[in-house]
């Protein structure tokens, strides 16, 4: 419920303010180029700090006829209001040392006075500084109800940081740009209603006020200015204005504006006659303006200006991200729920997993079932469902989405008539700790409640991909007997450039249905191992991929067949000089990691190919620890020769190998990498690196493993070595 009001909180500030937002950010994205303008100046040829008070009056005084004030801009330029010998009265940027006029203040530049006129008042008046100081407040709440979704999405504040989930652009960079930008967005909301505050008098005043003083007149009225002690000690960078005397009687005396107060100075004995610090009101104005307009400043300037530039990305991202859920939103009504068989059910925060099940509602479609797709929450007694289809995303620390936080008590309280088949598909991001927790969670409940039937294991998905969601329906069909036929998803999978392969050599099937199988390209294909090959069959034109290992220069696969597969099925009965066409996706996450001074590669199945190649890239012997899982050692003689090779180089040590299905005990590759707990403790430590491939079964299971390893021997969590991008994973 809470992150639904932060979410709904967050939308409806957007919207009321968006029109407002869009003329505030353009026109500060113009306002944002005066002060580096007036930066650039060549008004200030020396550093203040190096001058005193009393050396620049004395200068000026023998420069000009008569020094009436000395400011100091916060560009440290200096400006003089003198009187020329000629009787002039003039304003000038004047040189601190020399007393010479370096130039005289310009006016605004039309354009800079228009846009600034509209940026604080829309040309309203006292009605527009309101709407502005208005709309900067609730830019405040904006900023602090997206710091707050992020915070969930991303896991916790700790994790604020850490890697965004790959989606479609504008929510990704809404997260990334949002994340960079949060601070200084909330800087110039909370200046500008600061700043439109004070304008309406809201705050406590700024003014400061002495008392009545009485200067000594009995004194030695021919001491200059530039000879007293004050002046001669204090730098001129501590200066922000400086009201000379209106009179030579020793009543008059100086008022000085220094940075944090202000002084009264006896015109000829330097004695402090009054002096007043400033109140924070002041202090926090002056800040304030300083920040919201970025004077004196190239770089805050340029940071306000791409702040004042993310907001309209925001606001079109935000639309977009609107849009999409809006357009995802499925409302369909009880009446139709009876007369459905197959039953979808969809927890996303996003919207973006209902394009998942509306790909599934069609193949269901194509096979002559009634379907309903709803959200999770939605969840009721079905009269005549048979299949029961679960598609959820996971949100921050393992909470369900908002959709579908009500499902599991539903399921406690809601009595199915029948009893009902399910599968159960995960949508989430390795990068993140809590991978698919919630469909875990579901797949759990659903396993221990009475009603229920599993049709195939859990299956989570990765970064939205559509190919291991065809990887799934496959399995599915395996095991109902009927071929789902999902629909292409348009812009989802770019065809890649083909190259045609020849097939060098195949093996046999094994007893685990598996093969291996060299192809070579006939052309100038550049790959290499842990890449990608695409095979697009007719049939369906669904992308299969398969982990490339490169030995010399040809590719090896490792295929699992298939009974009902059209792509292993296909590769099984090639033959050697056969030709095939096939697409190369570069993986760079999943390759030999250049500053590896020690690779752990985990593995089980078919995922040991990636790292055949892999370990023959070791030209420089880099300490390689291999863990492998199989069924049993019939399982392992295919890669045999291969390894027998690797090891004989001093490429890898010796294999550590698990069999599931050999002798009286059951022995997994997470079982392995728990025996050897302490050694891979200390290599994380000394940076080595952690490849993961196989099934999304076995990356969970190690995993759970070496985040306990972590935890008991490091004392840090493992996301803190993903963090660092020491643990690489390429699972399905």
């Amino acid at each position: 419920m809470t992150i639904s009001i932060w979410r709904y909180s967050h939308l409806l500030l957007a919207l009321s303010t968006g029109l407002f937002l869009i003329m505030a950010s353009i026109t500060g994205i113009i306002l944002a180029f005066e002060p580096i303008q007036s930066t650039i100046k060549p008004y200030k040829p020396i550093t203040l700090s190096t001058v005193s008070v009393g050396e620049t009056i004395g200068v000026l005084q023998e420069e000009y006829e008569e020094v009436l004030s000395i400011t100091v801009d916060a560009n440290d330029f200096v400006l003089a209001d003198v009187l020329t010998r000629e009787g002039e009265s003039k304003q000038l940027y004047v040189h601190p040392k020399t007393g010479e006029a370096l130039g005289e203040p310009s006016p605004q530049h039309p354009i800079f006075q228009f846009t600034t006129n509209l940026h604080r008042s829309l040309f309203l008046k006292s009605l527009g500084r309101f709407f502005v100081g208005l709309v900067s407040f609730l830019l405040c709440l904006i900023a602090a109800t997206g710091l707050m979704l992020i915070i969930k999405r991303q896991g916790g504040i700790v994790k604020l940081f850490s890697k965004v989930q790959k989606d479609y652009f504008e929510l990704r960079y809404h997260v990334i740009l949002g994340r960079w930008f949060l601070i200084p967005i909330f800087i110039i909301a909370a200046t500008g209603a600061y700043l439109s505050a004070e304008k309406f008098s809201l705050l406590p005043s700024t003014l400061v006020l002495h008392e009545r003083v009485s200067p000594n007149v009995d004194v030695d009225e021919s001491v200059r200015p530039q000879d007293l002690d004050i002046f001669k000690t204090t730098s001129l960078n501590n200066i922000r204005k400086i009201n000379f005397p209106f009179t030579p009687f020793p009543e008059d005396y100086f008022e000085v504006a220094l940075r944090d107060k202000e002084i009264y100075v006896h015109q000829y004995t330097g004695e402090i006659l009054s002096e007043k610090p400033y109140p924070f009101t002041f202090l926090a104005s002056r800040m304030s303006l300083v920040l919201h307009t970025g004077q004196g400043s190239i770089l805050w300037s340029l940071v306000l200006l791409l702040a004042s530039a993310s907001i309209l990305f925001f606001i079109y991202s935000g639309f977009v991200m609107w849009r999409k859920r809006i357009k995802n939103s499925v409302k369909i009504s009880k009446k139709n729920a009876d007369a459905c068989t197959h039953i979808i059910l969809v927890g996303s925060e996003t919207g973006t997993t209902f394009g998942f099940a509306k790909s599934l509602e069609k193949a269901l479609k194509k096979l002559g079932k009634e379907v309903l797709v709803t959200q999770l929450n939605n969840y009721q007694a079905y009269k005549n469902a048979e299949h029961l289809f679960i598609l959820t995303a996971t949100y921050g620390e393992g909470d369900p989405p908002t959709n579908a936080r009500n499902f599991l008590g539903l399921l406690e309280t809601v009595k199915q008539p029948n009893t009902l088949k399910y599968s159960t598909v995960g949508f989430g991001s390795t990068h993140y700790p809590n991978y698919c927790k919630y469909a875990i969670d579901v797949e759990n409940r659903l396993a221990t409640t009475l009603g229920f039937e599993k049709v195939v294991p859990l299956y989570n998905i990765d970064n939205q991909s559509y190919d291991a969601f065809s990887d799934w329906s496959v399995r599915w069909s395996e095991a109902m007997g009927e071929r789902l036929d999902l629909p292409v998803l348009e812009n989802k999978n770019k065809t890649l450039k083909l190259h045609e392969f020849v097939v060098v050599s195949k093996t046999e099937p094994n007893g685990d249905d598996t093969f291996l199988i060299r192809l070579k390209a006939k052309d100038n294909a550049k790959f290499r191992s842990g890449d990608l090959l695409e095979y697009r069959p007719q049939e369906d034109g669904i992308p299969r991929w398969f982990s490339i290992a490169r030995i010399g220069q040809e590719i090896l696969l490792s295929i699992k067949k298939h009974e009902l597969g059209v792509v292993s099925n296909y590769f099984n009965s090639l033959n050697p000089s056969e030709n095939l066409e096939a697409g190369i996706k570069p993986n760079p996450h999943f390759q030999f990691p250049k500053k590896a001074k020690e690779l752990i590669c985990i593995s089980n199945g078919t995922g040991i190919a990636p790292f055949l190649g892999i370990i023959d890239e070791n030209k420089h012997k880099t300490p390689i620890h291999l863990y492998w899982g199989g069924r049993n050692n019939a399982s392992l003689k295919i890669y045999t020769p291969h390894l027998d090779k690797l090891h004989c180089e001093g490429k890898m040590k010796p294999l550590k190998v698990a069999f599931s299905r050999e002798g009286t005990s059951k022995t997994y590759v997470q079982d392995l990498v728990a025996k050897d707990s302490q050694k891979i403790s200390k290599s994380l430590e000394n940076g080595a690196f952690i490849m993961i491939c196989g099934s999304l079964r076995m990356q969970n299971d190690v995993l759970e493993v070496l985040e306990k390893i972590t935890n008991k021997e490091l004392e840090k969590p493992l996301n803190y070595f993903e963090a660092k991008g020491q643990i690489k994973m390429d699972c399905y």
